[in-house]
């Protein structure tokens, strides 16, 4: 076995998943060589959709932010520095990154002064698709599944990415951020971190908990939620907009989470799968106001230039999450699987 090439028994490794058109065949190629193959992008475009519902890039996007949190299988972990998949990766980000500008209308200047009774009204303005009320009062046991299954790409590595921001902040925005994730991680207690405890949901559900193991049923507009807190989490400057992201996330959770028990309960579910979604309900009705006024208006208040990510990340959250969750309701009214291929029964 060459140097940097792990074998598939740590805690988090993730075998490549199929191909799905040239992004992920020129990258999938590449990790089976030594580090440092050219990838070359030159003659490679978008599938014809849009850049944020694209299957094949999304997931190649994925796959090369992966290399930070997780190991692949057969791939030598000295790839997640390599110059070459950087570029790989720069090339895809421009293209990701664009898209997501074009979704976001930019904050007005005035709205910088006050980030925190800023991000109160970006979230009470938000009329994204009801979802959570969809799968509280209707959604088939079914379709609940498909639910969990497209938040398993997050909320099996939860908290991780948001992490990425606590060396770059510092002062009051530095002790609010870690205030929160002290919590995402379950206080010191690994069976209550809340990536373990949604692993036990899938579980008692009968699902897959295996970290990355849906990866090949996930479309691209899943996908694009996750490499958008990636994207913003591993470039120092966009430390704004991490922040933004991770503050409208805790201040728009705890309703929906609430609903999501709910449903659970409604198919005759008890605690040992609702547990994950009530303890959001207290949790992030507790971080709700840390991250608006102490991380976001903090890290507003001691760089007054960032004050214009925080609330780009903030509304990017809130935009993509629209996108995701009218996929999900325009499949589901179809009468098809919101996933690339239908659940088995579990």
């Amino acid at each position: 076995m060459s140097v940097g090439v792990l074998p598939c028994a740590t805690a988090r490794c993730v075998a490549l998943p199929r191909v799905r058109g040239p992004w992920t065949e020129r990258l999938f190629w590449a990790l089976t060589q030594k580090p440092g193959v050219v990838i070359d992008v030159d003659d490679l475009t978008t599938d014809g959709g849009g850049v944020l519902e694209d299957h094949d890039l999304q997931l190649a996007l994925y796959i090369a932010y992966e290399l930070h949190y997780a190991a692949l299988d057969g791939v030598d972990e000295r790839w997640e520095w390599s110059p070459s998949l950087l570029c790989f990766r720069q090339a895809i980000e421009r293209r990701n990154e664009r898209a997501v500008d074009e979704l976001v209308a930019g904050s007005a200047i005035e709205e910088t002064i006050d980030v925190g009774r800023a991000l109160q009204r970006l979230v009470a303005r938000d009329d994204g698709p009801p979802l959570s009320r969809f799968v509280e009062t209707q959604a088939t046991r079914e379709q609940v599944f498909e639910h969990v299954v497209h938040r398993s790409a997050y909320q099996l590595k939860e908290a991780d990415p948001h992490s990425w921001a606590i060396p770059r902040l510092s002062g009051p925005a530095k002790a609010a951020l870690l205030e929160i994730q002290f919590d995402e991680y379950g206080e010191g207690k690994p069976e209550r971190m809340h990536s373990a405890l949604f692993a036990e949901t899938m579980r008692n559900l009968g699902l897959d908990a295996t970290y990355g193991a849906y990866l090949d049923r996930l479309p691209g507009i899943t996908l694009a939620t996750v490499n958008l807190m990636s994207g913003f989490a591993l470039h120092r400057r966009r430390r704004g907009a991490i922040v933004g992201h991770l503050a409208a996330f805790e201040m728009t959770s705890s309703i929906p989470n609430r609903r999501y028990g709910n449903a659970l309960r409604r198919l005759g579910y008890g605690p040992d799968v609702t547990g994950f979604y009530d303890e959001h309900v207290e949790a992030d009705a507790v971080h709700e106001n840390i991250a608006a006024w102490d991380l976001a208006g903090g890290l507003a208040r001691a760089e007054p230039q960032t004050a214009r990510d925080i609330l780009f990340g903030a509304s990017a959250l809130l935009a993509l999450e629209s996108l995701w969750a009218e996929h999900l309701l325009s499949s589901w009214r179809r009468g098809e699987s919101s996933l690339l291929a239908p659940l088995e029964r579990a």
